[in-house]
């Protein structure tokens, strides 16, 4: 464990954690509601610093960026836990469901493998990057001086003032918008839109490349009127960024059937409208 960044300390031996909008009061002895942030005896602790769920060597365009550095190949590392509940979340294993392991990953290990690969780039993935925040950075700040493109794969649910600490050492970003329905954001996924648009806008400001992921959910966000007004008003509002639009396939707590490709290719359509690039994704 590691003392976390971004809390302050209230009576009674509480905490409020400032990392994230859900801005969690927790008691002695409790956690946060990603899981993995603990107060013990009045200060907030990480519980899964350097506890890494995954590490593998991918092809960047699989996290996906297809504009940024293409063709090359990326280490991608993730940990446990999310600060958000979606019910269809297709990493629920390592976000919602998991067991911290006793292995323990320095950063210096991860940005010594991705040398000893030749790989230019580490992606910070698999669940919510933001909750892993304090081994994020010192990871990302290390990857940097020795020459490595840092690259955050995230839900952009993240206050200002830790993103701002954190992007002068991020290079690109994929922000996955889950929906454009906030009642439904709130209910279905456990957060809001409009932090996650605040994301964008900052990481657009500090010159960060971004690229954006809507995952077709039916029932969540799968209204052609409604997208096409989306579409119009993200636009508006952040210009022209490269949209990827994927395909959901049951999991967790939702079970749906997998999104209609007739439909993600009418969804294609709707936001080329808009948006220059638009890709599809987890289809053949």
């Amino acid at each position: 464990m590691q003392e976390a960044m971004y809390y302050e300390k209230l009576s009674s031996k509480k905490v409020h954690c400032r990392l994230c909008p859900h801005h969690c009061m927790i008691s002695d002895g409790q956690i946060g509601l990603c899981r993995v942030r603990k107060n013990i005896q009045g200060k907030l602790y990480t519980l899964n610093y350097g506890h890494l769920s995954g590490i593998a060597i991918d092809p960047i365009e699989k996290k996906p960026l297809n504009r940024f550095m293409p063709g090359s190949h990326i280490l991608s590392v993730g940990s446990y836990g999310c600060n958000m509940k979606c019910l269809f979340c297709q990493n629920a294993d390592i976000a919602r469901e998991f067991k911290i392991t006793n292995q323990y990953t320095e950063p210096r290990d991860v940005i010594q493998s991705a040398l000893d690969h030749e790989l230019p780039s580490i992606a910070y993935t698999y669940n919510e990057p933001t909750v892993y925040y304090e081994w994020m950075i010192a990871t990302a700040r290390l990857s940097k001086e020795k020459g490595l493109k840092n690259v955050m794969v995230s839900n952009g649910f993240i206050e200002k003032e830790p993103f701002e600490v954190l992007a002068p050492f991020i290079d690109a970003m994929n922000i996955d918008v889950k929906t454009y329905d906030d009642t439904k954001y709130q209910s279905i996924c456990g957060g809001r839109l409009e932090p996650v648009l605040e994301t964008i806008e900052r990481a657009l400001n500090h010159k960060i490349h971004v690229e954006l992921t809507s995952l077709i959910v039916p029932g969540l966000n799968d209204e052609l009127e409604k997208l096409d007004v989306f579409f119009k008003q993200l636009y508006e509002r952040i210009g022209d960024l490269d949209i990827h639009i994927s395909r959901y396939f049951p999991r967790y707590h939702y079970d749906e059937p997998a999104t209609n490709i007739q439909l993600m290719l009418e969804i294609k359509e709707r936001a080329r409208k808009y948006f220059t690039q638009v890709y599809l994704g987890n289809v053949r």
